[in-house]
């Protein structure tokens, strides 16, 4: 597991600092394994290259405004990322402080509406409080902001425009501390044009965690093992991913957090849970026929997940090749970038 292969040099013009508008002409990078052929166009033109019989598995996670400038007891500020999706109970949530805290201290929303330090490991802190769950979704929906990761702290978009570009136009159930990225790029009207080729689609649901933004440690690569990340797969979706799957259709997975819940639950056979699942080179993918992707990290184990579909599709080009040919050709990079498409 050589972490070296999945380096390379972005040049900063390739970050994209802001989606592109409307945000389905965002550019689509196909790349068809079999024929080894590498096409450019715009997503809004999707339909022209996903398979006719073929099916779409969304993630419909919502993410949430979780990183919050609270105050301390002693007045002074902090800044508190909630990881929701991570509550220990209706009343003790996980979370992520920026400076020096003390266990028991209290931590202010507003001079009315405070949490409690309860205990800390390593850099999570565990918060509790006195009012119903639903409320502290109220609070940070009041209080918070986008988790937006820290490559884009200089995007140029303010709070309210960060509420709408950074969150999928189908998310539904909260809880993520992170966008599905791949799905960003999907609008209506890309929508209606698969619906014109019969191209059905199905949504999980992930809650992305912010281990997706970390850098591999030795001990994922020893353990074989990556951040724990709750997901949910509806008993009458897996009924007909499995329908339209005995008939021969191609599963495409729209992201890696999609691809990894399949595969956790192929592997598993549990609906709902959380999964560690690492998914690096060689890998025999058991649920997904085709990916839909961005462009990731360097060194990340996003970038080995889509390597290892590359292997296991056949591919004759390595990842690294073809972000190199993306760079040549002025693609976006990261959270708000362009799109990539494995056949």
């Amino acid at each position: 597991m050589d972490l070296d292969r999945y380096d390379y040099f972005l040049p900063k013009n390739n970050i994209a600092l802001k989606p592109a508008t409307p945000r389905d002409s965002s550019k689509l990078f196909v790349y068809d394994t079999a024929a080894d052929r590498i096409v450019f166009d715009k997503f809004y033109n999707l339909d022209k290259y996903l398979p006719k019989d073929s099916f779409l598995v969304l993630n419909n996670t919502k993410v949430i405004p979780a990183r919050v400038e609270m105050k301390k007891q002693t007045g002074g500020k902090v800044i508190v990322l909630f990881l929701v999706s991570e509550s220990v109970d209706t009343q003790t949530v996980k979370a992520m402080v920026d400076r020096k805290v003390n266990v028991g201290e209290k931590l202010y929303f507003d001079p009315s509406t405070s949490l409690r330090i309860k205990s800390q490991e390593e850099h999570i802190f565990e918060l509790g409080y006195d009012f119903s769950k639903e409320k502290l979704f109220q609070l940070l929906e009041k209080y918070g902001s986008m988790p937006i990761p820290l490559y884009l702290k200089k995007t140029p978009l303010k709070r309210d425009e960060l509420m709408e570009k950074y969150q999928t136009i189908f998310a539904k159930e909260r809880g993520s501390s992170a966008a599905p990225t791949a799905s960003l790029h999907f609008s209506r009207r890309v929508f209606e044009k698969l619906e014109k080729k019969d191209i059905n689609r199905y949504f999980i649901t992930l809650h992305v965690g912010l281990g997706t933004f970390a850098p591999l440690t030795q001990r994922n690569i020893s353990t074989k093992r990556l951040h724990e990340e709750y997901f949910e797969v509806d008993e009458q979706t897996l009924h007909y991913i499995n329908i339209m799957k005995s008939e021969g259709k191609k599963l495409v997975a729209v992201g890696t957090t999609v691809t990894r819940t399949l595969e956790s639950l192929a592997k598993t056979g549990n609906l709902v849970g959380n999964t560690d699942l690492f998914i690096y080179p060689p890998y025999e993918f058991k649920m997904v026929d085709c990916l839909i992707t961005n462009f990731h990290l360097p060194k990340s184990s996003l970038m080995m997940l889509v390597e290892a579909f590359l292997q296991y599709r056949g591919a004759r080009r390595h990842l690294i090749d073809l972000y190199k040919t993306a760079i040549d050709n002025d693609f976006r990079f990261y959270s708000f970038g362009d799109a990539m498409m494995i056949l």
